[in-house]
């Protein structure tokens, strides 16, 4: 069953990463492993959720996504974080560290 992206971000109780891609995007698949090792370090305190844009193009267009990679951090529908572009490991960790609590 495919979750529906809203209720996705909106009633998890953990942050919501997510990664909008494309399976053309290189960098996106160069993110692919980097983004799982991120969230196995982070310990279950932030999931993964993968949106590709060209099935999703109403929800990238929404969310004023221009450029894959992108990446934006959800906590209970809010925006907390957001970056475009390809990161290594520890930037994405050193970013994402702040919202942990």
């Amino acid at each position: 069953m495919k979750k529906n992206f809203k209720d996705v971000i909106h009633k998890s109780e953990e942050a919501i990463l997510v990664d909008f891609y494309a399976d053309w995007c290189a960098p996106c698949q160069t993110m692919t492993p980097i983004l799982e090792e991120v969230i196995e370090e982070v310990g279950g305190k932030i999931k993964l959720f993968k949106l590709n844009i060209d099935k999703n193009p109403q929800l990238a267009q929404q969310f004023a996504v221009r450029s894959i990679p992108h990446f934006i951090l959800f906590k209970r529908g809010k925006i907390l974080w957001r970056k475009g572009g390809y990161m290594t490991k520890r930037d994405l960790i050193k970013s994402l560290k702040g919202f942990l609590g």
